[in-house]
């Protein structure tokens, strides 16, 4: 059943706490923020919500891993500037997120869009503490959840303060909702795209997919595992050797129910990854002694590739080699190229690093959708709840 949302809820007059995603890198030098992608995703929320009346929109979010303590270098203070910048209105930035002092200054405030300070300065946000919950719940008179990259965390401010204010889901988290929805649901031909590192990561997601999809496309590190299940020699290259039964498991169950699993057939290889100049192409399955798979080879391109005609529905989660590295990229930029250029296809990229390559080889705003969140993508996609979902009101 449908959650509510920011459209079925009257915003006139009331102050508004938001829960957004603006977990946005910084870098290291500067401090300046590198990408800006989560702050622009929720301002079709934000201009709705101010749109529609509300006296005060006081939004809230974590940045990095403070572990509970003040940070200098985690503070909220670039957001607000970048966030003031696309609104192109004030954005005041409060020095904490609860007490006397907070709301002495939300009051007074002449904004409208206050952005609280780090949430996760206090230890009590990531302990989902009921009081600290409450502290955010009266700071105003509605709630919206517009995280989805912390929908699967059971945080006080995604999940527990949902049970002190009339609540909904936010515009980014219903698009998200819906474009995971449809690989669970998929128009076919359905094509799933795994890599990454780990198959100890994905085990779960390819037993969910399993149920819906008709081939998958493995590459990355843990095509190197599937392979050495299958007896291939691949050399140095990272394999998870306590996962070498469960890859042979889902290749014989794939092939019990028809479904093609496609593996590479040739790597580009490295006698060490920070030599890029040892690159070599195999000339088939096999990687030599000594040497570490990096990227696939053209063949696997071109094959994969091929493998993604006529597809309907496509799902790509996790990088197909090490794509930050120019030299071992073309993989992934070109199957990521070949993804944006496919027609009548339902294209969804589930977050993390699929979504940094998606931006980095420019196609993010060409395909279907690119998921804020890599988590929680996962674990919707696993079947799972996700907590900061669950807890929103059906729609009557």
């Amino acid at each position: 059943m449908a959650k509510l949302t920011v459209k079925d809820l009257d915003f006139k007059g009331k102050k508004v706490i938001m829960r957004v995603d603006f977990n946005v890198p910084l870098d290291k030098k500067t401090g300046e923020i590198t990408d800006d992608t989560r702050i622009k995703e929720a301002l079709p929320t934000i201009k709705y919500v101010l749109g529609k009346g509300a006296s005060k929109l006081i939004l809230m979010s974590h940045l990095g891993r403070p572990d509970g303590k003040v940070v200098e270098g985690l503070r909220m203070t670039p957001v607000a500037k970048k966030l003031s910048q696309l609104l192109g209105e004030g954005v005041e930035k409060l020095d904490d997120c609860v007490g006397e002092a907070v709301k002495d200054k939300i009051a007074r405030s002449k904004d409208r869009v206050i952005l609280l300070e780090n949430l996760r300065f206090h230890a009590e946000e990531e302990a989902g503490d009921e009081k600290f919950a409450k502290e955010l719940a009266s700071l105003a008179d509605v709630y919206v959840n517009d995280a989805f990259g912390t929908a699967h965390r059971s945080h006080a401010s995604t999940t527990i303060i949902a049970k002190f204010l009339p609540s909904c889901l936010g515009f980014l988290m219903e698009k998200e909702v819906h474009y995971l929805s449809s690989a669970l649901a998929p128009k076919k031909p359905y094509v799933v795209i795994l890599g990454g590192a780990k198959v100890s990561d994905k085990i779960d997601v390819i037993e969910s997919l399993m149920k819906h999809a008709d081939k998958f496309l493995i590459g990355g590190a843990m095509a190197y595992t599937f392979l050495k299940a299958q007896g291939i020699d691949v050399g140095a290259s990272r394999v998870e050797t306590d996962k070498l039964d469960v890859a042979k498991k889902i290749l014989d169950d794939a092939a019990k129910k028809k479904i093609k699993i496609i593996l590479p057939v040739d790597h580009v290889t490295v006698d060490n990854i920070e030599n890029p100049a040892s690159k070599k192409i195999t000339s088939g399955v096999t990687i030599a002694q000594g040497l570490f798979g990096v990227d696939v080879g053209p063949k696997t391109i071109e094959l994969f590739k091929n493998e993604l005609k006529g597809a309907k529905t496509v799902l790509w989660n996790g990088p197909l080699g090490i794509f930050e590295k120019d030299e071992y990229a073309d993989g992934t930029k070109e199957i990521a190229i070949a993804l944006s250029k496919l027609k009548n296809a339902t294209v969804i990229v589930g977050g993390g690093d699929s979504a940094s390559a998606a931006k980095k080889f420019k196609v993010a705003d060409k395909l279907s959708h690119v998921s804020t969140g890599g988590g929680a993508s996962l674990e919707f996609l696993e079947g799972k709840p996700l907590p900061g979902i669950a807890i929103i009101k059906d729609k009557k």
